[in-house]
């Protein structure tokens, strides 16, 4: 087995030593093509690539810049309270965050196209300019959800200077900020959600260990009746409604 291994082992080398000289020759040699040597194909070309890079991107850019990340982080509070782990299931959960968020962000949305992705789309404006336009809003929305803290926070770790309105914030530092507010803001409500649930187990196991019926689970007993309560009480109409209201 010590054998095969070196063995492989100086193939390897050996192809590496052979090839390096050729790589190294033919290195100055490799040109890229953008689709032409048009300026409008090259143009074109980088378009599609910088599209294709924005959609590798665009989890991301929701989860970090969006009111996706609330209602996910309440959604999931709200599962754990009831105590049913896995109904609704992750697709219908995650499905309606989804929707939540396009309905919220349309707005948001509809202005980044028309002052910033729609001119450059058309040639109107350059880059930077359409950049600066179409993030405006964006970073308006963020700056609206965004503790003053948090984004002091991440000034300080990066030593920048505390901006003195809201067109001095770098979308580098707004972004993290952003998300420590949203996750302050999921974790007060989810636990404003937790607090009747909980009520409902601990009545339920009081009335169990009165009746000495110690052996069986509390959580059998009192998940029906917070599905039971949650239904009569429109609790879905409820809940989305106080999650939209909150970005208002």
């Amino acid at each position: 087995m010590n054998r095969r291994r070196r063995h492989a082992l100086g193939l390897s080398v050996t192809a590496l030593g052979i090839l390096a000289p050729t790589l190294a020759v033919a290195a100055p040699g490799i040109q890229i093509d953008l689709g032409g040597t048009e300026p409008a194909q090259a143009g074109a070309a980088l378009k599609i690539i910088l599209l294709t890079t924005a959609l590798s991107l665009a989890p991301a850019i929701l989860l970090a810049t969006t009111s996706f990340l609330r209602i996910s982080v309440v959604f999931a509070f709200l599962r754990s309270a009831l105590g049913v782990q896995g109904m609704p299931p992750n697709q219908v959960v995650t499905g309606l965050a989804l929707f939540m968020t396009i309905a919220i962000m349309a707005p948001v949305g509809g202005r980044i196209y028309d002052d910033g992705l729609g001119p450059y789309l058309d040639g109107k404006l350059d880059a930077p300019v359409a950049w600066q336009r179409g993030s405006a809003p964006l970073a308006a929305f963020m700056l609206k959800q965004t503790r003053e803290a948090d984004l002091a926070l991440f000034c300080e770790l990066n030593a920048a200077p505390a901006p003195q309105n809201a067109a001095d914030v770098k979308l580098q530092l707004l972004a993290p900020a952003f998300i420590i507010s949203e996750l302050r803001t999921a974790f007060e409500m989810g636990f404003l959600l937790f607090v009747p649930f909980l009520l409902v187990d601990l009545v339920v196991a009081s009335v169990l260990t009165a009746m000495g019926m110690v052996m069986l689970p509390p959580a059998l007993i009192s998940m029906p009746v917070k599905v039971l309560l949650f239904v009569l009480a429109d609790g879905w109409a409820l809940l989305v409604g106080s999650l939209v209201r909150s970005f208002a």
